[in-house]
């Protein structure tokens, strides 16, 4: 009998056997992903595929950079898993997450982008010629600059079949494309936070009908008065002490909403601000990092450039990013924006 330290036992078509694998063993026993060499040597890695990623790897293989992105779960991040994106730019019919995401790798891969998954970063070592970056499996990269674009993972409704709603119809995020398209329609918003506030004001302005769902029984708990005063100007309905159960709908498109009191509300669209976990818990206090664990940049870094993090030659991108916009297509103007950046610190180094 095995012992249940190497389980579980995974056995491969021609009678090979693996115990107690990773996921990316498996997946490269099998031949699916690129093999990393226990040490690799890079001008940029590239850590996490979603937008910020990918740009980062087209922007920079294009211009010379020997560039390798590594990711831990599935290319695309969060937006690979969107049903549809309607507000990407050059796409009016809309793209899915999965399309964009398969496009942007056959790119990079066009101009010599190496991408690596899954493998999942764990620790790193800054330098000063290069820095490393410390990955499962005990391997090891060595680069002369790194771009950090792990994402964020947002809250999400422990509802079942949300990932079905996602994109078309639920949403993480409110501005104008939204605001256009829920327009007339009955929209609810859940969350007691200013963020929340400010959405539910702004998609009231451009005509919905909106109702403000929070789990706490005084909103002025949570939100700024300013705020509740203006819910109450443009007619916002809020609801205390609601919480939702259950979603309702067909492809994609939302119906209603039941609450955990059984009482089911006619809604169209959902807006959640729950809020979210920046993925750098791995990198312990190499960086710094606001109160809630976003990668500060920039100024607010004590850094030359825009993109660039406390540490010279690290650099932050997309949604990990503090005070960024938590847009696919800002993630992915960033990604691009980078490699400038990392341009003038390997010439200034």
């Amino acid at each position: 009998m095995k012992n249940s330290a190497s389980l579980p036992l995974v056995r491969l078509p021609g009678g090979a056997e693996l115990e107690g694998p990773t996921t990316g063993q498996v997946y490269r026993a099998l031949g699916i992903g690129r093999e990393l060499a226990p040490r690799e040597e890079v001008d940029l890695l590239v850590v996490g595929a979603g937008p910020a990623g990918l740009g980062a790897a087209v922007y920079g293989a294009s211009e010379g950079l020997d560039t390798l992105v590594i990711e831990s779960t599935g290319l695309g991040g969060q937006a690979g898993s969107s049903r549809r994106i309607e507000n990407y730019l050059g796409f009016p019919a809309g793209i899915t997450g999965n399309e964009l995401t398969s496009r942007a790798v056959t790119q990079a891969r066009k101009f010599d982008a190496r991408l690596a998954s899954p493998y999942r970063a764990v620790a790193l070592e800054p330098g000063t010629s290069r820095h490393v970056v410390r990955l499962d499996e005990d391997h090891e990269i060595a680069a002369r600059a790194v771009l950090l674009a792990t994402g964020a993972q947002y809250r999400r409704l422990p509802v079942d079949d949300l990932d079905k709603f996602e994109g078309a119809s639920v949403f993480y995020a409110a501005g104008p494309p939204e605001a256009q398209l829920c327009g007339a329609e009955r929209v609810g918003v859940v969350g007691g936070g200013n963020s929340a506030g400010q959405a539910a004001v702004w998609l009231a302005r451009g005509g919905a009908l909106v109702t403000l769902l929070h789990r706490r029984a005084d909103l002025r708990e949570t939100m700024s008065a300013y705020l509740i005063r203006e819910l109450e100007r443009y007619h916002v309905a809020v609801r205390d002490r609601s919480e939702i159960a259950a979603l309702h709908g067909s492809d994609g498109q939302l119906e209603a909403v039941t609450l955990k009191t059984g009482e089911q509300l006619p809604l169209a669209y959902l807006f959640l601000f729950l809020g979210a976990l920046p993925c750098t818990e791995w990198l312990g206090d190499t960086v710094q990092r606001d109160e809630h664990g976003f990668i500060l940049t920039g100024t607010a870094a004590g850094a030359d450039y825009l993109l660039a993090t406390s540490v010279p030659g690290l650099f932050a991108a997309g949604d990990v990013r503090s005070g960024s916009t938590k847009r696919c297509a800002t993630a992915v103007g960033e990604g691009a924006m980078v490699v400038q950046f990392v341009h003038a610190h390997l010439t200034a180094s």
